[in-house]
């Protein structure tokens, strides 16, 4: 149950700094509907999962045994806390908002519109390094249980993220008319906040 609600976590997390995917999502929903709004998530989540899905392949692969994790648990979580950190830093200094006039295109079929998200997605390799920071953070990587429960995790990490896009939508699609593109630069600081939070307190409470 710790590891479900751990990776729910980490798939909202994740997905919510607003980036190209997170903008183009907003523009879509404005534009054409909470309904391709939401497909564009569906994209977004794809990528994700396979993006958490190398990162976690990876981190096997570089021989993060049980005996490797037991002994070094710390430096891994100060070293995923600080990558936090940085990340939480970068994205409390973007200004969203400025990239939305560049995101206009003609109405697209569905598959289209979850493909290109996809593309975008899977295009960023810093989300690749950011599941490892937050798996290191976390302790999600577990090499000593079977590949279906790792598997599992990387399932509820795009469930969680489902939520994130199904809100995101949900809000765009009701305050539509009075919707403030500058209002994500000020989630955008909330996000980066918590991510310094929670690698900052990571750090304290590995030493």
């Amino acid at each position: 149950m710790e590891i479900i609600i751990k990776s729910l976590f980490i798939g909202f997390l994740s997905s919510a700094p607003m980036g190209p995917v997170g903008m183009l999502c907003v523009q879509r929903t404005l534009n054409d509907g909470r309904t391709h709004g939401l497909f564009t998530g569906i994209g977004a989540i794809i990528g994700d999962m396979l993006l958490a899905l190398i990162a976690f392949i990876a981190a096997l692969g570089m021989g993060l045994s049980t005996e490797f994790l037991h002994e070094h648990q710390q430096p891994l979580q100060i070293a995923g806390s600080v990558i936090l950190i940085v990340f939480g830093y970068i994205i409390f200094g973007r200004n969203p908002s400025k990239n939305l006039s560049k995101l206009k295109e003609n109405r697209m079929s569905s598959w289209k519109v979850i493909i290109s998200a996809f593309i975008l997605t899977v295009s960023n390799i810093g989300t690749l390094f950011l599941y490892m920071a937050l798996f290191a953070r976390f302790h999600i990587i577990a090499p000593e249980k079977s590949f279906a429960f790792n598997l599992l995790s990387i399932l509820v990490i795009g469930v969680g993220a489902l939520f994130w896009w199904l809100l995101v939508t949900y809000i765009v699609a009701k305050l539509r008319r009075r919707f403030n593109p500058r209002g994500l630069q000020i989630f955008n600081r909330i996000i980066g906040t918590v991510l310094i939070i929670v690698g900052i307190v990571g750090i304290f409470t590995s030493l």
